[in-house]
């Protein structure tokens, strides 16, 4: 059976954008730097590439303020917020005019393990990455972690993002 409908060779990027709200994501801050100079972005980005050994992929914005200084320190954390730090996820995704290193100054605390890049205390999981490899796609990079140390923190449920808004997750 053929097909009568004609389909564009090119999406429009804001009907994208609005497919994709409709992929639930963990909540992520990514984060950078170390006390010199720290900076961080929200982001759902994130997915584990392998278990042995551990690795996992971060997409960013070659336009934001962490993308050079991951690749200037090669390193990362990827910090999971818990439900109740949506507004730190606000925070880190631009909405509130706070920028670099005056992100983390509202935070619940932070500390480095073995890369040095901000690890959030109260995170449902911090994982410190060491930045193994990129590829440059479009407007992003994908860079490859080597994590180096896990800190977690997993009594809370999980802040997710789905349908253009912050969500709890509960179970069924």
């Amino acid at each position: 059976m053929t097909s009568t409908h004609a389909h564009p060779k090119h999406v429009e990027p804001a009907s994208y954008r609005s497919a994709m709200r409709y992929h639930a994501g963990a909540v992520t801050i990514l984060s950078a730097g170390d006390r010199g100079g720290r900076t961080g972005l929200t982001a759902t980005s994130v997915c584990s590439l392998s278990d042995a050994p551990p690795r996992l992929i971060a997409c960013v914005n070659r336009a934001a303020s962490a993308h050079a200084l991951i690749r200037q320190t090669s390193a990362f954390a990827v910090n999971f917020l818990n439900a109740g730090q949506a507004e730190l996820a606000n925070i880190f995704a631009g909405r509130r005019g706070i920028e670099r290193d005056d992100r983390f100054n509202d935070a619940d605390g932070w500390l480095t393990l073995v890369t040095g890049a901000p690890i959030l205390k109260t995170a449902l999981v911090g994982l410190d990455c060491e930045l193994v490899d990129e590829h440059a796609h479009e407007t992003h990079s994908i860079f490859v972690g080597a994590v180096r140390s896990v800190h977690l923190h997993e009594d809370d449920a999980p802040l997710v993002y789905f349908g253009g808004s912050f969500r709890e997750l509960a179970p069924l």
